[in-house]
């Protein structure tokens, strides 16, 4: 878990000097996107590279920050502003962030898991509940 800590600083250096065409996960063939939220105490625009659950229509977040004790930056940001942006295969997309809890979390927990096991890991590396956000176009 410790050296996959490094993954979003390459992934980032990455993706900008492809110009958008390459990524570790797209290298993996796992989903990824660019979202970009608003910072909740800066108000400044942010944008980090992320691995998301294709729901249907939806996309699906997982608040894991690679198995560290906090929540990351962007799921503070996305409660503070749902408005949101995702950029998918260099496609825009405005979406509105859901926080799933209470009784609708575990069967989500649940297919996240069925699509990516290494979540329990983070999870449990963590000592948290990792937050579930589903993103729906706006």
């Amino acid at each position: 878990m410790r050296a996959a800590r490094a993954v979003p600083w390459i992934d980032k250096r990455l993706y900008r000097y492809s110009g958008g065409r390459v990524s570790l996960l797209g290298i993996a063939t796992l989903p990824s996107m660019r979202l970009t939220t608003v910072g909740r105490r800066s108000g400044l625009r942010r944008t980090v590279n992320l691995l998301y659950f294709p729901r249907g229509d939806e996309f699906v977040l997982v608040g894991s920050n690679w198995g560290r004790t906090r929540d990351p930056g962007w799921a503070h940001n996305l409660r503070a502003q749902p408005k949101a942006v995702v950029e998918i295969r260099r496609r825009e997309i405005p979406v509105v962030a859901t926080e799933m809890t209470g009784e609708r979390y575990p069967a989500l927990w649940r297919e996240v898991l069925a699509f990516w096991p290494g979540y329990a890991m983070e999870r449990a590396e963590a000592g948290r509940e990792l937050p579930l956000f589903v993103l729906a176009r706006r």
